[in-house]
Formats: structure tokens, sequence, C-alpha cells
């Protein structure tokens, strides 16, 4: 008997999806350019539940008949290939002719299509691959999409799924650059009932105001170069608006959206000595060129693509964005405030405080990627940090029986000799204290990590959370995943001090904050502390609770550049010893290093 044998199509339907379809965002991406590919210049996407129990769109693009209708879900059948050759150069956005069916088999299909120039269309319903219900009816124009109950008949793949501010994370992503890809399609997009972007034919600018904000393109440097070879075009972030996000750097190749460490390489590069450490500039890149030159294959959701020549491409787009930058006066104007008691960077809302403005401006290429470095030798420096800090990062009250037998233990190996001061300040990061033992080394800022971080725990475990009012309540806009993120977590940021009130249009209005907050950093914090949570959502198993302390912790710390005075130090070091962990942040990360004598005598050979 023969122990090889066929599976059964439902089954490999099943294994096929799991290539194709890996969570909501998949399909959402699949139904949005097969929508595309239809001609639509009008495209509606409806999901509830992130996508979990409903992802819809409706096109007024050709439409199918009753027979394409009935392939369509078939595996490898498509439209847009019919010979080896045509791969060479698709310029469409579906083409293995998987997609559908792959949905189908994890999923309720719903299809209902109708022709432009017919009256009766077409109505099919598969249900988990099997076909179920074959309908003639009358239906609006174009095509209309639904998939229900995603991963209903496979559920260890569904118990897989992120929360639904995650999944809806993923979807907004896909949206934006298929929206950005499209200016001239109109696009709405519906998430339980709300609509959460509404977007108007218009020109890349404006698509990208709409989706952004209009303040992000006063911020930008538009890109144009047209050449035999290959087209550049679209907008890059001035140096001074450089942030911490790694996702604000889109390409598109051909209109498709793709990722390529040559180019995310070559664009980085070409900030060298204009950004701080660990900034990436925001840049949206189109580049055009021929379809033969490049291979999209390399990747299941064609996401990663081939050059045939990458040093070539590499150097051109380099020097482009070099040329943009040089084009335009990139030092920052100084504004004055009324109080007379400083100046900031125009523009630049996180720029306050910033000592040697000029000289913090200098910074390196942080793109790190050691393979790329070999082949385009990056140039590898380091610069000096300028981030603002808290007024006064400190209210923390040091007791119990861990504080009082390490704060004895380090009290006795102080040495205080007449009126010396006990702490130093190295470079504006590191406290220094002569110890009977040698040297004692604390990180400032990880210091006041691991110190927020527990105050943070115990905001979390008090029946009445402690706020700090705000005189003037301030009000943020989100992108729409971070407006759920906020009412998913609405109540655990008031346990931590955070008084907000929803507002209509993804706005969030607080009211209060934490008493360690600065007074006009508020809403930076709120977005940092989103951002940050979501990143350790992502990357850790750990609790609600322990994320959302982490993330406030690590974002209110003092950072690097902030004096301390030496009742700061004190008070510093009296609240560490006063925590459960002094001697490592919440990431595992040291707070002190004690270097002893005997070592300072071995090196200085006494």
């Amino acid at each position: 008997m023969n122990k090889i044998k066929l599976l059964p199509e439902q089954i490999s339907n099943k294994i096929a999806a799991g290539e194709v379809v890996q969570r909501p965002e998949s399909v959402v991406k699949e139904l949005l350019e097969n929508a595309i590919d239809s001609g639509a210049d009008k495209i509606e996407l409806v999901i509830k539940q992130a996508g979990k129990t409903l992802i819809q769109v409706n096109d007024n693009g050709c439409g199918m008949s009753q027979d394409d209708a009935v392939l369509c879900i078939q595996r490898h059948a498509t439209s847009k290939i019919t010979e080896a050759e045509d791969l060479e150069i698709i310029s469409t956005y579906g083409f293995r002719g998987e997609a559908l069916s792959s949905v189908a088999a994890v999923s309720i299909l719903e299809i209902r299509t109708e022709l432009a120039d017919e009256e009766i269309g077409t109505f099919i319903r598969i249900d988990g691959g099997q076909e179920l219900l074959f309908e003639k009816g009358s239906f609006a124009k174009g095509t209309s999409v639904s998939v229900k109950n995603l991963f209903y008949n496979t559920p260890a793949r569904r118990n897989f799924l992120k929360s639904n501010s995650t999944e809806l994370k993923h979807i907004i992503e896909t949206f934006k650059n298929i929206a950005l890809s499209h200016p001239e399609i109109e696009f709405q997009f519906y998430n339980d009932d709300d609509l959460i972007f509404s977007l108007n034919k218009s020109d890349l600018r404006n698509r990208i105001s709409d989706i952004f904000g209009e303040e992000i393109i006063a911020e930008t440097i538009p890109v144009y170069e047209p050449t035999d070879y290959i087209s550049i075009s679209g907008f890059i972030a001035k140096p001074i608006y450089s942030g911490k996000n790694r996702g604000d750097q889109r390409l598109f190749i051909n209109n498709r959206f793709v990722n390529s460490r040559i180019i995310n390489h070559a664009v980085f590069s070409s900030y060298e000595e204009m950004i701080n450490k660990g900034d990436y500039p925001f840049y949206i890149l189109f580049l055009n060129m021929d379809q033969a030159k490049i291979d999209i294959n390399v990747h299941p959701q064609k996401l990663e693509v081939k050059f045939d020549d990458e040093k070539g491409i590499y150097s051109i787009v380099k020097a482009v964005i070099r040329k943009s930058l040089g084009s335009y006066d990139l030092i920052p104007s100084i504004k004055f405030d009324n109080s007379g008691e400083g100046f900031s960077f125009a523009g630049s809302g996180n720029m306050e405080n910033k000592k040697d403005n000029i000289s913090s401006y200098k910074g390196k290429s942080v793109f790190q990627d050691e393979e790329i470095d070999q082949i385009f030798a990056s140039i590898n420096t380091e610069i000096k940090s300028s981030i603002p800090v808290a007024d006064t990062p400190f209210g923390f009250s040091p007791k119990g029986e861990i504080y009082h037998s390490q704060k004895r233990d380090l009290d006795n190996e102080i040495e205080v000799e007449n009126d010396e001061p006990v702490f130093f300040l190295l470079h504006k990061k590191y406290i220094l204290s002569q110890i009977k033992s040698g040297l004692m080394i604390i990180d400032a800022h990880v210091a006041h990590e691991r110190i927020l971080y527990e105050k943070a725990l115990q905001s979390f475990s008090r029946n009445m959370p402690f706020s700090q009012q705000l005189l003037f309540a301030q009000e943020v806009q989100l992108d729409p995943a971070d407006y759920e993120l906020v009412k998913e977590l609405e109540g655990y940021l008031f346990s931590l001090g955070f008084e907000l009130k929803l507002q209509p249009k993804n706005k969030v209005k607080i009211l209060g904050v934490p008493p360690d907050v600065k007074v006009g950093s508020e809403t930076e914090l709120l977005k940092d502390i989103l951002f940050e949570y979501r990143n350790y959502s992502l990357n850790d198993n750990t609790q609600i609770v322990e994320n959302l302390a982490k993330s406030f912790a690590c974002k209110a710390a003092i950072k690097a550049g902030y004096r301390l005075t030496d009742k700061e130090m004190r008070l510093l070091v009296d609240q560490l010893f006063a925590t459960s962990r002094p001697n490592v942040c919440p990431h595992g990360r040291p707070i002190v290093i004690r270097i002893q004598l005997d070592e300072f005598d071995k090196r200085f050979g006494r």
C-alpha cells in the first residue's frame, strides 16, 4: 500500500492559504489590489473587529461576468498573465491566481459583481472553500467582496492573531501604502461603522497631507529626478524633522510598495552628519523603471525586489537625495518666546531646551546593516544626543525594607571628605560617586526609568490614581490605530494618572497627567507611550500593565543631556536604592557599575 497520497483539495487549499493569508491585513491587501486592477476610481473598505469578523471591499471597477466570477475563486485562475514571458513585465498587483481561493478556504467568502453594460449580476457564497450558493441578481456596478469570520475553520490560526488594535494597525499601514500609491483613486475606510479615512482624488502632495497631516508636508522636500534608466520622485523630510519611528519610510517601485535594504541604506546614508543617532528620516519615494530590470517574485507577499544593477541603483538614489537636500535651506530658524527664557527651533516641538543648537544638528548615518555596509562602506561615527527632559523628575519617597538594607550598604561605602560634593555628573549622562572600594557609576536615565517603572506599577495597584490636572487641556491628533489603542487602554491609562477624554475624528483631550510629566510635553509623551507600548506588545508576551509601565517609564524618564543638580542626583540615588531591583532597568540594562580601586591601581602601574 502506498504511503504517499495526494491531499484532498480542501486540505491543500488550507495549507496554501497559510502562505497567502497570514492575518486580516493580508486579505485587505489582496482585495484592495484586485479592486485597483479592475480599473476602479472609487474604493470602499469596511472592516469589523479589526477584520476578524468582516472585511469588505466595494469598487466601481469593470465587474465580472458570471463565468469569470466562478473562475476567480479557483486556484491558479487569473486574468493577469497567460504565458511565462508575462512574468517579466508584470504591471498589475495580483497575478498568481491564488488570493481569492486561499481566502475562501479559511473564511466565508461572498462576491457580488455586475458588468457595467449588463442589468443582471452574479452572487456567489463560498464557505470554507465549498461553494454553497450561486444566484443571479441586480447589484451595484463593479464588485463587492466580503470576507466573514476569517480563520473560523482553522482555530489554531485564529488564536495566533494579535489584539484588535495591533491587527488594525497592520491594516491601516497597508491601506496607507495603497492609498499613497494611487492618489487618483477615491478611498473610504470604515472601522466598526466609524469613518476613519475619507480620501478624495488628488495628487501625491495632498494625499500625503490628508493621511499624515499638513504639518508633515511643511517639513518635507520634494524629490524629482527623471533619467533614462530610472525616474525618482516623492518627498523626503528635512533633517530637523527626523524621528524615532522606523515605520515612516515608504518605498514604491512601479507603484508597488516594497522593502529594499539597498534603497533604504542609500537614503539614510544621504543624511550623514545631518541627523542624530537613533533618528530615522521620513520619506515617501517612487521609483519607476523597466519592469524587466527588477524581480518582484522573491517574496511570497511581493514585498521585496531584486535589481539587475544594485550598485547603480544605489548610487543614483543617493545622488538624487543628496541633491534634493542640498537644494533647500536646511538651517533651522530660531523662534524666541515672549518669556525671554530661551529659544526653540521653529516647527520642531521635540527640540526644546537644546544646547549648542547647530552642533547638535550634526549626526551620523544610523542605518545599521552589516551586509550593506560591506558593499557600500557607510560611515560610522558617534554623536552627542540632546533630547528634552522633565523639569522636576523626582518625587518618590524611599521606603521599605529593601530600601533600608541597600541604602545602608551604599551609605557605608560612600565617603564624604570635608565639604566636597559626593556626586559628580559626567557628560550629563552618568552619576559618579567615590566609594570605599573604588568608584560607583550610575546611568541617570535608566535609574530614573527603574524608579518610574515601579511608581507606575504602584499606581496600577492603587484604588485612587493620582493625576496632575492641567491648567489648559491639551488636544492631540492621533492616527486611527493609536486612537483605537487609547480606547483599549483608557482604563489602564487612567490608573497610571492620565485623565483623557475621547473626541471625534481620532482626537483625544488630555485633562490630567501623572505627576512626573513635564508641563508642555503631554501630547508628545502620550504618542511616545503608545508607540513604545505597541513595540513591546509585538515583541514581548508580558501583560498590559507591565508593558504600559515599561512604556511610560522609558518615555518619561530624564534623557541624556539633562543637567542634574547635586540635590537631584542625591535624590535620584536615594529613590533608586528604594526600588526592588536597583541594579537593572525594566529592560534588563545595567544601572550601576562599580570599578574597584585595585583596577585603577593596576591601570596606573601602582
